[in-house]
């Protein structure tokens, strides 16, 4: 299986870098490659997301842009998590009763192309 690149962020704040080829949502840990070639055994519920990248380095300067209109990606949703940020995408896949959910960013030009929401660092979620 290949590996994705991802950059976690946890419920303190803190972030790591590296990849996973053993995430599923439905899991509740799975391992992450981090850049310094250990591997860690992550808790999902640690965790704030889990965001699917397109490079490391992002660009933390770039203005967001939530005016894509996406088409076969789901509803239309607005994500307020428990530190302040807001994140608005599409969901195929949102269950309440389920720890998390995909979401796939309404800002194509960023560097997300998918986000895993963990529900217990939410603060409200809306469709729109």
């Amino acid at each position: 299986m290949e590996a994705n690149k991802v950059v976690v962020k946890f419920k303190d704040q803190k972030m790591m870098k590296g990849t996973t080829s053993d995430f599923f949502p439905n899991k509740n840990q799975f391992h992450l490659d981090v850049m310094n070639e250990e591997v860690l055994n992550i808790q999902v519920e640690d965790l704030k997301a889990i965001f699917f990248v397109k490079d490391y380095a992002g660009n933390k300067d770039r203005q967001k842009a939530y005016v894509d209109e996406l088409t076969g990606t789901g509803r239309k949703m607005q994500v307020d998590f428990s530190d302040g940020e807001s994140i608005i995408g599409y969901t195929l896949g949102y269950s309440p009763d389920r720890q998390g959910f995909y979401l796939t960013p309404a800002d194509e030009g960023g560097n997300n192309i998918r986000i895993f929401v963990v529900k217990s660092a939410t603060e409200k979620t809306a469709f729109l």
